[in-house]
């Protein structure tokens, strides 16, 4: 499992020019979801990324996590985390999960963070959608559990 994690001081995603998830200051996660995850994974990555040390204390050191700041959070599934570019030019996804196994463990993702008590927002599975965000910094990191 892959979240590429961006600190921000606002993002939203709409589908269909419709708002469907919106944040203020906090972390927009873009998750990939791998073929052989689990809902181990999903709760060692949800865990991860809400205590990430990112925001800035009193002085200015990134020392303050999500829950620290009282942050929100933006989850979009993207499975195109898990595309494979080193043959070729046209990506493979063969490794990412397909939608019954990764619709699930995204869910999961979300009741994970939600359950730590973070406000979390969400974009929508298998939709086309529309990323608006300001990047805090910048700062942008890959997270992952895999095996």
């Amino acid at each position: 499992m892959r979240a590429l994690v961006q600190r921000v001081s606002e993002a939203s995603v709409f589908v269909d020019r419709s708002l469907a998830g919106q944040i203020k200051r906090g972390l927009l996660v873009l998750l990939g979801i791998k073929f052989d995850d689990t809902r181990d994974r999903a709760e060692l990555l949800a865990r991860k990324v809400i205590q990430l040390r990112i925001f800035p204390d009193d002085v200015g050191k990134m020392n303050r996590s999500l829950a620290d700041i009282s942050g929100e959070l933006l989850v979009v599934p993207q499975f195109t985390l898990y595309g494979e570019t080193s043959k070729g030019n046209r990506p493979s996804y063969s490794e990412a999960a397909r939608p019954e196994i990764a619709e699930p463990l995204y869910e999961y993702f979300v009741t994970i963070c939600r359950d730590f008590g973070i406000s979390v927002s969400t974009g929508v599975f298998q939709a086309h959608m529309e990323v608006r965000l300001v990047n805090d910094g910048p700062v942008t990191l890959m997270c992952y559990t895999e095996g």
